[in-house]
């Protein structure tokens, strides 16, 4: 059973850190890209970030390049979204999502297992 459980969401005050988590079980982890995606109240569901197989190649959105970095570690089958310098404009659920291809791509029409998501709250 394909599982994908992200963790890490709160409430955070604008200019702090927040460390999302997102472990992942029941697929061969290490041939997947993994990418962050979020979505916030009445808009699409958006990129924010994604990894391919080997960390060899990472792609971020514009709008949280220079403030969030996207790591994995495949032995223990978690990718991470580090958010540094977070705005009210980051607030949104944040979904981890798999990718079969391995390939870090900002389209989420490649990736084929997505988690449930974790909240994340932004105050001013």
């Amino acid at each position: 059973q394909v599982q994908l459980v992200e963790s890490g969401g709160g409430f955070v005050q604008a200019g702090g850190s927040l460390r999302l988590s997102c472990v992942a079980s029941g697929f061969a982890f290490s041939d997947y890209a993994m990418g962050w995606f979020r979505q916030a109240p009445e808009k699409e569901r958006e990129f924010v970030a994604a990894t391919s197989w080997n960390s060899g190649v990472t792609d971020y959105a514009d709008s949280v390049k220079g403030r969030f970095t996207i790591s994995r570690d495949n032995a223990l089958n978690t990718v991470y979204l580090q958010m540094n310098n977070v705005k009210p404009s980051d607030t949104a659920v944040y979904y981890c999502a798999a990718g079969p291809e391995g390939i870090a791509t900002p389209d989420p029409r490649p990736y084929d297992y997505w988690g449930q998501g974790t909240q994340v709250t932004v105050s001013s």
